[in-house]
C-alpha cells in the first residue's frame, strides 16, 4: 500500500463519533486492554519507540484490541474484514469517512492502514480518573519516516509532565496556549467553566477538535501565534507546552527543517522569556499560569539570574523548577534526531546542522540548556510578589498538581497572616533576629507532620546519638532537609495538640534556652517546612 500523506481527522457527525466511541470501548481498546496484550518486554520496547515486539504480540492475538493496536499505533496493515469486526458500528467505511484509515479497495481481503495515530489515554489527576482516545499524527516508529514539518505530536513526556503538575481546583476560564492535539485542554475542561485552546497550526486544531468531540468536550478553538488570539482577555488558568526548543536559524539553513510543534523560530530562549513576561497580562486576580520551557546557561552567569530578569518583568508570584540540564552537544543531538536527521542516513547534513548548532552556542557563550517548569500567580490583592527559583533534579512522585496547589494556598495564607497580624500583635513569640523576617501569627498555629514525611537517623556503630538526622518527603518534590536540634525537636512535637508557640516555650524550658532564641530558629524553619509540604496546618 502507498505510504499515506499527512492526514487530519475530518469533521464528523455526532452519530459517527458516538459509534466510534462505543466501538473503541467495546473492543477494550483502553490503556489496560492494550497492556494486557503486551508482556513487559514488548511494553518497554514500545515505550522506547521500538514497535517490533509489540507487533509480534499483536499479530498473534485474536482480540479486537489487537487489530486496533496494529492499525492505529504500530503502522501495520490489517485485512479490511478484521477491522470491520473490531469496529462493528463504524466499520472500515466509517473510519475512512472520519479520515482515520486508508483502504486499498472495497474487498474484505483488502488491506487497511491507519492514517493517524489513535491511542487510549488514562488521566489520573486531582479531578479524578478519566479515559479518552487521542488522535495525532503517526510517529516515526509507525511510519519509519522522519516527521513532517507540520507534524501534530501525540502524548509525550512533556505533555504528560505538564498535565501532572497543573493545579486542578475549579477555574472559570482556562487557556491552553499551543494546544497541539488538545490533551491539556481536555484535562482543563474537567475543572473549568470554559476552555480556550489556541495553536498556530490549523492541522493541530483539527486534531484537537476531533479529540474533543470523541471525548464529549466543548472547546473554543482559535488559530494564531502565542497570545495573539486572546488579546485583552483574562483567564483563571493558563497552561502551555510552547515551542520552546532553541534552534538557531543557522541550523535550519544547514538542513534541519522547522518543526511547527517545537521550533518557535526565535533567537535563543526569547520565546519562553517573552511568554513569561507577557502571560501575566492575561491572568485574572488569583490566576495561575503553568508552562514548560528551556533556558540557556551562559558562561559567567547563574541561570537563576537570567530567569530572574524575566520574572522581574512579569512582576508576579513566581516558582521556577529546573529539572534537567544538557550540555550543547547533548541538546543538539536530541533535537537533530527528533527532527529526522541521522548520521547513518545523511552524515553531511547531520554534521553541518550539528556544527551550526555548536557554533551558535559557542558564539553566544551558551554552556548548557535547562528544562523545567514555570509557575506564575497573580495575587488577588496588593502585596509584594514572592519568588522561588531552584534546581530539583532528583525523582519526584507525580502527579504534582495537588502539591503545587497546596504550596500556593500556603503562600497566600502566610502572606495574609503577615499583613493581618504584624509584629506588634503576633500570637506567641515572633522574633526577627538579625533582620530575618519570621511569620507573625505562625506561633499560634497547630501543625502536624505530613503523612508522607519520614525521619532518618544515621548512627556510627555503637553510638547512642545520630550523626545525621534528616527528614525525607515521600511525595511532592521529594525534598530532604537536615534540621538542627531545636527544629527537629519542634517537628517531632507537631502532632496538632500544641500550638507552635507552646512547643517553642516547652523546648526553651527543657533546654534552659531563652524562648526568643528558640523562636528565632524554629519559626522561620517551620515556615519553610510548611511551604515545602513537610508540615501542615490542622
Amino acid at each position: 500500500m502507498t505510504e499515506p500523506a499527512q492526514k487530519t481527522p475530518r469533521a464528523a457527525s455526532p452519530a459517527d463519533v458516538d459509534a466510534l466511541r462505543a466501538d473503541l470501548a467495546g473492543a477494550a481498546f483502553t490503556v489496560d486492554g492494550v497492556g494486557a496484550l503486551l508482556d513487559d518486554v514488548a511494553a518497554a520496547a514500545l515505550h522506547r519507540e521500538q514497535r517490533l515486539p509489540a507487533l509480534v504480540a499483536a499479530r498473534s492475538a485474536e482480540e479486537p484490541a489487537a487489530a486496533l493496536l496494529r492499525v492505529f499505533m504500530l503502522g501495520d496493515d490489517v485485512p479490511r474484514a478484521l477491522l470491520d469486526r473490531a469496529l462493528p458500528r463504524t466499520g472500515t467505511a466509517g473510519a475512512q469517512r472520519l479520515g482515520l484509515v486508508l483502504a486499498a479497495g472495497d474487498g474484505a481481503g483488502d488491506d487497511v492502514r491507519g492514517a493517524v495515530d489513535l491511542r487510549p489515554y488514562a488521566a489520573h489527576d486531582a479531578a479524578g480518573p478519566a479515559h479518552w482516545w487521542i488522535a495525532s499524527d503517526l510517529g516515526e516508529a509507525a511510519t519509519g519516516r522522519p516527521l513532517g514539518r507540520d507534524h501534530v505530536l501525540g502524548i509525550g513526556g512533556a505533555s504528560t509532565t505538564l498535565a501532572q503538575i497543573t493545579v486542578r481546583d475549579r477555574r472559570e476560564r482556562t487557556l491552553d496556549l499551543g494546544t497541539g492535539c488538545g490533551v491539556q485542554a481536555l484535562h482543563a475542561a474537567r475543572h473549568s467553566g470554559s476552555v480556550v485552546a489556541t495553536d498556530i497550526s490549523r492541522r493541530a486544531l483539527g486534531f484537537a477538535r476531533f479529540n474533543a468531540d470523541l471525548a464529549g468536550v466543548r472547546l473554543d478553538l482559535r488559530a494564531g501565534s502565542m497570545l495573539e488570539p486572546v488579546a485583552r482577555e483574562r483567564f483563571d488558568l493558563v497552561v502551555s507546552n510552547p515551542p520552546f526548543v532553541i534552534t538557531p536559524a543557522s541550523v535550519h539553513a544547514a538542513g534541519l527543517p522547522v518543526m511547527e510543534y517545537r521550533d518557535g523560530v526565535r533567537a535563543g530562549d526569547d520565546l519562553v522569556a517573552d511568554l513569561v513576561a507577557g502571560v501575566g497580562d492575561h491572568l485574572a486576580p488569583d490566576g495561575v499560569a503553568q508552562l514548560l520551557g528551556n533556558w540557556e546557561h551562559h558562561a559567567g552567569e547563574d541561570w537563576r539570574e537570567r530567569v530572574g530578569r524575566w520574572l522581574d518583568v512579569a512582576g508576579l508570584d513566581a516558582w521556577v523548577v529546573e529539572r534537567e540540564v544538557q550540555d550543547p552537544a547533548e541538546y543538539a543531538e536530541l533535537w537533530l534526531r527528533d527532527g529526522g536527521l541521522r548520521p547513518e542516513v545523511d552524515r553531511p547534513r547531520y554534521e553541518a546542522a550539528y556544527e551550526a548548532w555548536l557554533a551558535d552556542f559557542a558564539a553566544r557563550g551558551v554552556e548548557g540548556v535547562g528544562f523545567g517548569y514555570v509557575l506564575l500567580h497573580r495575587p488577588a490583592g496588593t502585596r509584594t510578589p514572592w519568588r522561588r527559583v531552584e534546581a530539583v533534579t532528583g525523582p519526584v512522585r507525580q502527579p504534582l498538581g495537588a502539591h503545587v496547589a497546596e504550596v500556593l494556598a500556603t503562600r497566600e495564607w502566610l502572606a495574609g497572616v503577615e499583613v493581618a497580624t504584624g509584629p506588634a500583635v503576633a500570637t506567641g513569640p515572633a522574633v526577627a533576629a538579625s533582620g530575618t523576617t519570621t511569620t507573625p501569627g505562625l506561633a499560634g498555629e497547630r501543625l502536624v507532620v505530613a503523612a508522607d514525611v519520614t525521619e532518618e537517623r544515621y548512627l556510627e556503630p555503637g553510638a547512642e546519638d545520630p550523626r545525621v538526622l534528616q527528614l525525607r518527603q515521600g511525595g511532592g518534590l521529594g525534598r530532604v532537609v537536615r534540621p538542627g536540634t531545636l527544629v527537629a525537636g519542634a517537628v517531632g512535637a507537631c502532632d496538632g495538640e500544641l500550638t507552635l508557640g507552646q512547643i517553642v516555650a516547652g523546648l526553651a524550658a527543657l533546654l534552659d534556652v531563652p524562648a526568643d532564641d528558640v523562636a528565632a530558629e524554629v519559626l522561620p524553619a517551620a515556615r519553610d517546612l510548611l511551604l515545602d509540604g513537610f508540615l501542615r496546618r490542622v
